[in-house]
């Protein structure tokens, strides 16, 4: 349950530079208003290039000349120790800052932020296993693990906690110093970080949080003094960013869109696709990069999968994000609302069958930033609406005549990022998981391991994080011999 004063005004009129609370130089500030019925949540700085300026000297000379760097792995694992402990405490009051930021459910954002201590602890178990410095068997050779410098680590408004902390985690046990942008859309949460890092007893210069926009996020992924930048976002921002990594030679990793494919075998259990679709598809408003808004389905079951999606969609409850029954929130901005119903009407406009939602905004929500969940079906993959990320909660239903009709639908795509296989034999739902080319594929619905990578070939992405992969995005390795 959200605390009585869960839609309480919080302000953070200064930014977080280095451990120490700062005036935005140029005044700058930004004011957030909640999707829902567009009232005040906050008032946040707003960073602009000169800020940028200040925070990565900061980082710099924390890099070059403090602390962090130079203590052993085992001290800086003990300061995220302390963090961790400190965000579990606070993790509700910042779940109800960012479903009030964005329009997620309370259910799904205190979800996500009780799985922040298990997603830190995994990072831990990494840092503790991992072999900082070890001599090779010929006897004359050393390998060490040093930190990639100073990070950039950009993230955006859909799970702004986790993606800010699975960059941020394993940035600082590797030793790195790190300038956090987070998303003009959620400033409040990110800002929320700064007290509890010091707290824990982060050395100052260590970490900054900065709120930007978008030209001021590309001057700091371009800034001369950023060793690596670490971002999640869309796939045309991040051509962006690594065009601008590879003229400069920075290190990058990019955790960017997806549209992933759901195979339903013959053999599937039908009322457990649908149960699992609703979350998969549409959980978290269906702004998420791992939807899987692509659904196989073998003819010859497709009228059966469509009565019980039908049933399903229809029974979703859309409304006020704070509201206990509430399934599906508002979108987080007006103008990506539109864009959501655009995609729906082109849909149809090009052929598929609306089966139930549609374009319509929904009635008796106001002016809040709404769409209905939405179930498209008789897709051809070639159509838009089933190549192109809608990030809103759109499925698409594709029918299939083989399965190897179906495993050549789901690599069809410019994306790579996630998918699925339902069916009632688990070793052959194994077989077609090889066959998909994706970073991360679920055999029926079963949850990601935060110890095992994540990430996305083709436009989805390079790199991974989580776990062991994760930790390793920020070290460089060096080998002496001697």
């Amino acid at each position: 349950m959200p605390t009585h004063n869960a839609r309480a005004q919080r302000d953070y009129p200064k930014l977080f530079v280095g451990g120490r609370w700062m005036a935005p130089i140029d005044g700058g500030r930004l004011e957030v208003r909640s999707p829902h019925d567009r009232s005040l949540t906050g008032v946040a700085a707003l960073a602009t290039p000169r800020d940028v300026d200040a925070a990565v000297a900061t980082a710099r000379k924390a890099f070059d000349d403090g602390p962090w760097p130079r203590m052993t792995p085992a001290r800086r694992q003990i300061v995220i120790k302390r963090f961790d402990d400190l965000l579990s405490r606070h993790q509700n009051g910042i779940a109800d800052l960012i479903t009030a930021e964005n329009g997620t459910p309370r259910w799904f954002t205190g979800w996500c932020l009780a799985a922040m201590p298990l997603q830190t602890d995994a990072f831990l178990r990494a840092a503790e296993t991992l072999p900082w410095e070890q001599e090779l068997p010929d006897g004359h050779t050393v390998v060490r693990r040093e930190p990639v410098g100073v990070v950039a680590a950009v993230i955006p408004w859909n799970m702004p906690n986790q993606s800010a902390l699975v960059k941020v985690i394993p940035a600082l046990l590797a030793g790195c110093t790190v300038v956090l942008k987070v998303a003009p859309e959620t400033p409040l949460d990110g800002l929320a970080l700064g007290d509890l890092f010091t707290e824990a007893g982060l050395p100052e210069g260590v970490l900054s949080i900065l709120p930007a926009a978008r030209a001021t996020s590309q001057y700091l992924v371009g800034h001369p003094d950023v060793d690596k930048i670490a971002f999640t976002g869309s796939t045309q921002t991040g051509r962006t960013i690594a065009a601008i990594a590879g003229q400069q030679l920075k290190r990058v990793s990019l955790e960017l869109g997806g549209k992933s494919a759901s195979i339903v075998l013959p053999d599937a259990d039908l009322d457990g696709v649908t149960e699992g679709m609703k979350l998969l598809a549409y959980g978290n408003n269906g702004e998420s990069c791992v939807a899987h808004s692509r659904l196989l389905v073998p003819r010859s079951r497709q009228a059966e999968m469509e009565d019980r999606l039908r049933e399903m969609v229809a029974a979703i409850v859309v409304g006020d994000p704070f509201d206990d029954n509430t399934f599906i929130g508002p979108l987080v901005r007006a103008d990506h609302a539109d864009r959501v119903r655009s995609h729906i009407t082109a849909g149809i406009l090009g052929g598929a069958r609306l089966i139930a939602g549609g374009p319509d905004a929904p009635a008796g929500l106001g002016q809040g930033c709404y769409v209905k969940p939405t179930l498209l079906t008789d897709v051809d993959n070639a159509m838009p609406i089933a190549r192109e990320e809608i990030f809103g909660p759109v499925l698409v239903l594709i029918p299939y005549d083989t399965e190897a009709d179906a495993v050549r639908i789901a690599n069809d795509s410019p994306y790579g990022l996630g998918g699925g296989v339902w069916t009632s034999d688990a070793a052959h739902g194994l077989e077609i998981a090889r066959q998909i080319r994706t970073g991360t594929f679920q055999i029926n619905g079963a949850a990601h391991s935060l110890e095992a990578p994540a990430g996305g070939y083709r436009n989805s992405g390079i790199g991974r994080e989580f776990g062991l992969a994760g930790l390793e995005e920020y070290l460089e390795y060096k080998t002496i011999n001697r």
